[in-house]
């Protein structure tokens, strides 16, 4: 059987660097190793370029630009903006299914032209509750206005999704949501990720570690509650990682000779830090989705602190140590750091994960659902 899908991407999904790309660049591994022929159309804006790493497991890469400053009445601007006549003249060459990466990428999913085609939605998250959450905790007055028009937006966009005769969930949580108006079209499918075994270093570190794009207002808040509410009460090492650091969270981190900031680093840097830190300790404010990074530790890192929305509905509860408030998370510091990382809870570690996120078996999840 030929088994050819159209994936259409909401952004160049190489090199696989945040959250929600390193979802889709796992799941065309995962796809294309499966014997699916891939055409993937992705729009690209921002620093990201033409990716030749992609030709190796796509047939054809399509790459179309994200218009700038356009507006369409109802639509949420993360839809409006990638908008592209091309796109359309592209998918209408077969009859392949096709995969819609995040409602982002769902501008053509009504046009009465694929009104016959089988097409899947990959939900990245509950995207309404994702820009409302990033309204409330954005400082700058003009982005956390467009970020709440767009909530609203994009809640009421929601109904323009039932052409979908899949949607696939990222995590248990989102699942149950997206139920509630779409019923058993929803599919749970674990994140895809760039794991392919579990590479824990047993034993100890001495360093606390965080991560993620701090640009983004969800990990800036993130990173400045470690430095001012936890880390600002005990001596202990952080090294927080990456790019984007607002004037205000390095301002805080200079006041402390034991908190240091690292920007710049690449994926495999980032992903040493993660293997040689003693407690990886990843706090959020938004019960979102799956973030990625949580996913990445666990495979990396020994000792996993989080605190509740972080791992919520999850199933990753019992793979991490979960602390709520500033003082449970200096206790449980203070405990893990009289700890070594031992074999048996590296074994426990290991059947959590390949029982929840194994992506040959993602992968051929989505295989049986279109073929």
């Amino acid at each position: 059987m030929n088994k050819t899908l159209h994936i259409i991407s909401f952004d160049i999904p190489f090199p696989a660097n945040y959250g929600g790309v390193i979802d889709v660049f796992y799941r065309i591994k995962a796809l294309h190793a499966c014997g699916v022929q891939i055409i993937l159309h992705c729009f690209m804006y921002g620093e990201r370029t033409i990716q030749p790493e992609l030709e190796k497991y796509c047939n054809k890469v399509y790459y179309y630009p994200r218009k700038k400053w356009v507006f369409q009445p109802f639509l949420p601007y993360i839809v409006s903006s990638r908008a592209d006549k091309n796109l359309l003249n592209n998918l209408l060459q077969d009859n392949a299914p096709i995969l819609f990466e995040a409602v982002h990428s769902t501008y053509l999913m009504k046009h009465p032209a694929l009104k016959n085609r089988q097409k899947l939605l990959r939900m990245h998250n509950i995207e309404h509750d994702y820009y409302a959450l990033l309204a409330a905790s954005e400082s700058n007055i003009l982005l956390k206005l467009y970020y709440a028009l767009e909530a609203k937006l994009l809640k009421n966009y929601e109904s323009n999704l039932q052409d979908a005769q899949f949607i696939l969930a990222i995590s248990p949580k989102d699942q149950k949501d997206l139920a509630i108006n779409f019923g058993e079209k929803v599919v749970l499918i674990p994140a895809f990720h760039g794991n392919e075994s579990i590479e824990i270093v047993l034993g100890r570190g001495n360093f606390c570690f965080y991560h993620g794009k701090l640009s983004v207002a969800e990990n800036n808040l993130a990173a400045l509650y470690l430095v001012r509410e936890v880390f600002s009460n005990n001596t202990e090492k952080l090294i927080i990682a990456g790019n984007g650091a607002s004037p205000e969270l390095k301002k805080a981190i200079a006041k402390y000779n034991h908190i240091e900031l690292k920007e710049n680093l690449s994926p495999a840097e980032i992903t040493l830090f993660i293997q040689q830190a003693h407690i990886n300790i990843l706090p959020t404010f938004q019960a979102t989705g799956i973030k990625l990074k949580l996913i990445n530790v666990l495979f990396n890192g020994r000792f996993v602190l989080v605190n509740s929305p972080m791992v919520l509905t999850t199933g990753l509860e019992s793979a991490a140590v979960i602390a709520n408030t500033p003082e449970e998370m200096n206790n449980q510091i203070r405990r893990l750091n009289q700890m070594e990382f031992s074999a048996a809870q590296l074994k426990l570690r290991s059947e959590i994960l390949q029982d929840k996120f194994d992506n040959k078996c993602s992968a051929q999840k989505i295989i049986e659902l279109l073929y």
